[in-house]
């Protein structure tokens, strides 16, 4: 079974729609195996948005320092997906990064809006809920940089055999 990490971002916890997003996750069988909320450290998003995502390499220290004050107004709630396809499913389901473009009926296109060139014009990061891992391999890096071994459990549902194959 494919894992995929999901941090639901300062936003998601101010504005009490956690377990909105959650219910999603849950509704299309996709099985929660580690969560905790935390308030990470500079560092901890460095490594994070640098090391393992390459912010800064791909789109400019700038950014990157806008992103780490957002992070940074509160506490977010990490979690380890598991399921068929997890990554892409999880991708497919909370949209386009630019909540403005991202479609209906995505987390983003029904529970935010703002637009990348509102957020440049007022040097702000876009409020957009949630960070989900964009590939196999990162999702393996990211899961294991914020959480151990232990905190990831394995356990059986009674839809097991309607969400993972399983007989």
């Amino acid at each position: 079974m494919e894992q995929t990490l999901i941090l639901l971002k300062p936003d998601a916890l101010q504005r009490a729609i956690v377990g909105e997003i959650v219910t999603r996750f849950e509704r299309v069988g996709l099985k929660i195996v580690a969560a905790k909320v935390i308030k990470p450290t500079q560092e901890q998003y460095y490594h994070h948005y640098e090391t393992i995502g390459k912010m800064i390499s791909r789109r400019g220290q700038e950014v990157f320092d806008v992103t780490l004050r957002f992070m940074q107004e509160g506490p977010v709630l990490a979690m380890v997906l598991e399921g068929i396809e997890a990554v892409s499913l999880v991708r497919k389901m909370i949209g386009t990064t630019e909540p403005k473009s991202a479609q209906p009926g995505t987390i983003r296109g029904d529970f935010s809006h703002i637009s990348f060139s509102y957020a440049n014009k007022f040097g702000i990061s876009i409020p957009n809920l949630i960070h989900a891992s964009g590939s196999e391999e990162e999702a393996k890096q990211e899961i294991a940089h914020w959480f151990e071994p232990n905190e990831i459990f394995e356990y059986s549902t009674v839809h097991d055999k309607f969400t993972q194959g399983k007989p």
